[in-house]
């Protein structure tokens, strides 16, 4: 039988939820680590470079915000999952702001936790039109976006954005004149059924804006619809 060519980490304090956390991913189709310590953690991802990680929150000696922030410094663009207690509002949204793609509230579904992370792994990396399937590079005035090389750049420069965002800026892009409710945004970006938090939609609209240079009241690049969604500014 081959290798698993997916990786994940998983960063998890308690034994049973870590041993629950490798036995859904790996029946995912993933090779899984594991550790316990948020540092521990940060070396890794710098070392293997996985496509996922879950991050817990509640880590006894560098708290996953902390983690999150410090793997989003060093470039990866990892996937990545925080595990929240309820009562973390606060964490899960600095963590959110700070680039974590999604998370999920403790006691979670095994099953949901799966069909996120298998949504994940299906994004594709080209964004097509049904008027043109085969464009993969859409410009927006001094704003670039190469879907198949996974690049976007405002007057020549390169933004860094995570996966997330760029897929959700692609997808903004790729019908500029379309007004995008926040449901259609989580069915396209997130591609999962189990999703249903717009904050995660609001949530990585206000990191874009932030790196596009943008103003949530003017809205040059992307602007608000009240009531219905987002829709691409011309800059």
């Amino acid at each position: 039988m081959s290798e698993p060519d997916r990786q994940a980490l998983v960063v998890e304090d308690d034994a049973d939820i870590r041993a629950l956390l490798v036995e859904v991913l790996v029946q995912a189709g993933f090779a899984v680590d594991t550790t316990a310590s948020g540092r521990d953690a940060v070396a890794r991802v710098r070392r293997d470079d996985p496509d996922l990680v879950t991050l817990d929150l509640g880590l006894p000696d560098l708290d996953g915000v902390e983690v999150c922030r410090q793997l989003r410094g060093a470039g990866s663009d990892a996937y990545v999952i925080m595990l929240t207690a309820r009562d973390e509002e606060i964490d899960r949204l600095i963590g959110l702001e700070i680039g974590a793609d999604d998370y999920l509230s403790k006691p979670f579904s095994p099953r949901e936790l799966r069909a996120r992370a298998m949504a994940m792994m299906r994004r594709p990396r080209r964004v097509s039109r049904t008027d043109a399937p085969d464009a993969v590079v859409f410009e927006l005035g001094d704003l670039r976006v190469d879907a198949e090389a996974h690049v976007a750049a405002l007057s020549g420069i390169e933004l860094d954005l995570t996966r997330t965002e760029f897929d959700l800026l692609a997808t903004l892009v790729s019908n500029p004149r379309r007004v995008w409710t926040r449901e259609t945004l989580l069915s396209k970006v997130w591609g999962s059924d189990w999703v249903r938090d717009a904050h995660l939609v609001e949530v990585h609209i206000g990191n874009l804006r932030r790196k596009l240079g943008d103003d949530s009241r003017s809205g040059r690049w992307i602007r608000t619809v009240r009531g219905v969604g987002y829709r691409l500014g011309s800059g």
